[in-house]
Parts: C-alpha cells; sequence; structure tokens
C-alpha cells in the first residue's frame, strides 16, 4: 500500500491506552499493590498517554478502592475499567468513579463453544450492556475477543451493532497472538470499510513476537487507537509494549501520538521494579545496551555520523548517551578513539596491534 493511500486511512493522531494496571498485572506472578498502581498511574499521565486501563472492578472491593483512588488524584488522562459482559461487573464499574468502561465479548468459535455461548447472545447482551452504561459513562467501549480468529461475517455484523447501539470505540483483540501484519491490515481495512463511522482499536498479544509490528499495521490501516503496556507485561509473551509502539509513533512519517519518548526508560524501569521482572539488556527501546556499539565497522562509522547504526538518539528515548566498548569485534579506529577520550595517542599500528590482546590473544 503506497503511503497517500494510507493516509488516507488514518492521518494525524493515535490514542494510546495502556493497560498495564489491567492486562500487565495478570501475568503470572505479578502483583500491583496500590502505592505501586499510584506510582505507575502518575507516570503514565507524565509521560502523555491518552487512557488508561486501571483494572476490573468485579474482582472485589479491595481492587474498587484502588481504582477510586487513582480516580481521585487528578490525573489528566482519561480512565476506564475493563467488565466482562455481565450486568455484575457494570454494577461494579458504576461504584469506581471513572469515566470510561470497556465490555470485552467473544467473537470466534473457539471462544464462543469454549464459554457456552451463542452468537444471538452476544449480540443481544452487548446491545443491552452498551444502553446501560452509556446512562453512567461518558465513553463505553466494547472488545471483540480472539478477532483474529472470528469469522469475518460475524464481525462485521458484530461492529456494525455495537457502532447503532452507540459505543464509542471498538476494540478488535488478537487474543493469543496469531495475527500477521499483513492478515491485521487487511482485517482493519474491511472493518473500516464496512463500518467506516466506528473508531477502531487494536490490542494485540506478543505469542509469535509479532504484536508490536501488528500495531503498527493496524493503525496504518485505519485503526484510531491501541492498546499496550510498559514492557509489553502481560499474559503468556506479553502485549504490544508502549515503549516499542511510541518509538515506532515518533518515527513513523504521519501517524503521531501525544507521549513522551523521553520518559520511556524510567517508566520501563519503575513497572520493572513494581513486576519484579527484569529488563533484557537487549530489550528495543529500553534495554542498557541498546546503545552500546562494540564492532568495528558499526564504531567506524558512527564516529562520523552516528545515525548510521542507531535508527533515533539515546536522548530521545530516555538514554544518557551512546557507549562505544572495546572487545574482540573492535576495530582500529574504535581503539584509538576511545583511548583519545582517556588521554591517550597511539598511533594506527599500535592499535592493530592491541586487537589480538582484545580477541584474548587469538590472531
Amino acid at each position: 500500500m503506497e503511503q497517500d493511500t494510507l493516509m488516507a486511512c488514518n492521518p494525524g493522531n493515535v490514542w494510546i491506552i495502556d493497560t498495564t494496571l489491567r492486562d500487565g498485572e495478570q501475568a503470572p506472578g505479578v502483583f500491583f499493590d496500590r502505592a505501586a498502581k499510584s506510582a505507575i498511574a502518575r507516570a503514565l499521565d507524565r509521560a502523555g498517554i491518552d487512557e488508561l486501563e486501571v483494572g476490573t472492578p468485579v474482582m472485589g472491593d479491595w481492587v474498587q478502592e484502588d481504582i477510586r483512588h487513582i480516580a481521585g488524584m487528578g490525573l489528566k488522562c482519561r480512565l476506564s475499567v475493563w467488565c466482562r459482559a455481565h450486568p455484575g461487573d457494570l454494577a461494579a464499574a458504576e461504584r469506581c468513579r471513572v469515566g470510561g468502561v470497556h465490555f470485552s465479548l467473544p467473537v470466534s468459535n473457539i471462544q464462543l463453544a469454549a464459554l457456552g455461548k451463542q452468537r444471538s447472545w452476544v449480540l443481544a447482551q452487548m446491545e443491552a450492556l452498551v444502553r446501560k452504561a452509556r446512562m453512567a459513562f461518558d465513553c463505553v467501549t466494547v472488545g471483540a475477543q480472539d478477532a483474529s480468529r472470528a469469522d469475518e461475517d460475524f464481525l462485521i455484523e458484530f461492529a456494525g451493532r455495537a457502532h447503532a447501539a452507540g459505543v464509542h470505540r471498538l476494540r478488535i483483540a488478537d487474543t493469543v497472538g496469531i495475527g500477521r501484519p499483513s492478515t491485521i491490515s487487511r482485517l482493519i481495512r474491511r472493518l473500516r470499510l464496512s463500518v467506516p463511522d466506528l473508531d477502531f482499536e487494536f490490542h494485540g498479544h506478543n505469542d509469535m513476537g509479532m504484536a508490536t509490528a501488528n500495531a503498527i499495521s493496524a493503525l496504518e490501516s485505519g485503526a484510531r487507537s491501541v492498546s499496550v503496556t510498559v514492557n509489553g507485561l502481560g499474559e503468556r509473551a506479553g502485549n504490544a509494549a508502549l515503549e516499542q509502539v511510541v518509538m515506532a509513533l515518533r518515527m513513523h512519517p504521519y501517524l503521531i501520538c501525544a507521549a513522551d519518548a523521553a520518559a520511556l526508560l524510567p517508566l520501563s524501569r519503575l513497572v520493572a521494579r513494581a513486576a519484579h521482572r527484569t529488563i533484557a539488556p537487549d530489550q528495543p527501546v529500553v534495554g542498557d545496551r541498546v546503545f552500546t556499539h562494540e564492532s568495528g565497522i558499526h564504531c567506524h562509522a558512527m564516529f562520523n555520523d552516528a545515525r548510521s547504526y542507531e535508527p533515533f538518539t539515546p536522548q530521545q528515548a530516555g538514554h544518557p548517551d551512546r557507549r562505544f566498548v572495546l572487545g574482540s569485534h573492535s576495530g582500529s579506529a574504535a581503539i584509538r578513539n576511545l583511548l583519545r577520550q582517556a588521554g591517550i595517542r597511539i598511533s594506527a599500528r599500535q592499535a592493530q596491534n592491541l586487537r589480538p590482546l582484545l580477541a584474548g590473544g587469538r590472531p
């Protein structure tokens, strides 16, 4: 698809929904206490995230109390809560004092059979809940669970009925992460053509390692919103990672978002500490060593122009600076440059003689 066609699909701003405090906390072994939730919510708000999905109210009174606490913090972003398609979930959500509510409904034959539901129940339940929710919430959204494995004709019917019922946004969930950029793009384009006045959101899981790529592809194809988690935290292999999606958008020729990319690194570290998870040193955008260079070929080019092997600067993602290290792959130029920074000047021949030592004595 050419760029002008893509721009016609979705020019302008992308609405980012962070679900670290809901979907992220569903990762096995992860629990955020109220202090951690508050710190994460405040950090996300300061980073310019548009909307936070802050929990599942029906889980209990203590969850509702935590959500009400966040709602009382005076954050600028929209707050929403996640619900199953049950009246009891809606009642619990109403006690949380937030502006948005989201209902998730199964749309694939696999999910319908697993839950013992029929398509007719899904449509009727969705319409009834949306009518009630619109009287209590400023923003009502609906999720098509397992949309990437659904019958597309039924998914289109579901989207049309949701729009007619008055939903503000429809979430297209790649629930088990089987989507590919090409299939997600085709699905979003078909939905946009079928229900052009409905806003679509993409929610991608990372089971095949394509959640970020699928998210960007969905946005290019007409989705207006995307849900993410910090560090990609979530069930199984996690979700599309906030930091990766934001940086991809910051570099995109026409899709833009309000998030502050420089806030990504401290945000990533905050969530990692709260979740008791480590950040891989080579994790995109936020890993400690993603701006560390050793290869002689790379270093030689970067001394002339850092853009030769860095798609964005360290400072753009919140890192202090890039690093050059000496090792078995270092070239003479890197050796001389790093020693010069330390006040030591050597000749090209001397640098060449040092290379076997850096390689552990190997010729």
